[in-house]
């Protein structure tokens, strides 16, 4: 089995798209007005319209409905990116903080609420664990 992808369903796929392009430097590939995905080298972020949901099962995902969920992005150096996001991001959880399992985080919600950490590892221990 390999992971893929997450997806996250909005009411306005346009607004979140954009949000995420800007915030990750990344272009959507966009199927068609309800659906777009943006691709890096791990994963793949989906971001789909509520007018998908219904075919997977009426009321399956609800937009803006996310309070368990955190999108996490490996970054080259995420204070450089701290001040890069200060005109995408409106709402900033936390400045960048090293963790204590060895990663420099940065916490932030996108325009639906959904928490979004962008981190770079800085201890040995966490940089070799994402050594590619």
């Amino acid at each position: 089995m390999e992971f893929v992808s997450i997806r996250i369903i909005t009411a306005d796929v346009a607004r979140l798209v954009d949000f995420y392009e800007r915030a990750t430097g990344a272009r959507a590939e966009w199927a068609n007005e309800d659906f777009a995905e943006l691709r890096t080298a791990g994963a793949t972020l989906a971001i789909g319209g509520t007018r998908t949901v219904p075919l997977f099962a009426p009321g399956s995902a609800r937009p803006a409905d996310n309070r368990s969920v955190i999108v996490e992005f490996l970054v080259d150096d995420v204070d450089r990116v701290h001040r890069n996001l200060a005109d995408v991001v409106t709402d900033f959880v936390t400045e960048p903080t090293t963790m204590p399992w060895g990663n420099r985080s940065l916490l932030f919600r996108d325009p639906d609420g959904n928490l979004v950490n962008f981190f770079t590892p800085v201890t040995a221990a966490a940089k070799e664990k994402f050594a590619r």
